[in-house]
């Protein structure tokens, strides 16, 4: 994935999405991906360059990263920042991975 950046309107407030890597962004020196409600970013690490070996398709993987980071700018953006499940990186992490899946149920249900 190539490294880029966009607005994205999370709840109406303006997000800048930043498609980055640990060299030009120190925030993601320990973590591949971050969001912050104080300045309204998300980022993630779209290099190759992951400390993980068990990364099969990293595409993937940074597709999962970037909807974990988003749930957690839509989460904050609902005011629920301080609520302790909202920050739990499980349940955010849960509904990354699995908001496809239910993205395409809902599809075929009819029911967007």
């Amino acid at each position: 994935m190539m490294e880029n950046e966009y607005n994205i309107s999370v709840l109406g407030t303006e997000y800048l999405l930043k498609l980055t890597n640990k060299i030009k962004d120190y925030g993601l020196e320990n973590c591949d991906g971050y969001h912050d409600f104080t300045t309204k970013v998300c980022a993630v690490d779209v290099s190759e360059n992951h400390d993980s070996n068990a990364i099969g398709d990293i595409g993937v993987y940074i597709k999962q990263v970037i909807r974990h980071e988003l749930i957690h700018a839509f989460l904050s953006e609902s005011g629920l920042n301080d609520e302790s499940w909202a920050n739990n990186e499980e349940i955010v992490d849960w509904i990354a991975f699995m908001f496809p899946k239910m993205l395409k149920a809902f599809q075929l249900a009819q029911a967007l």
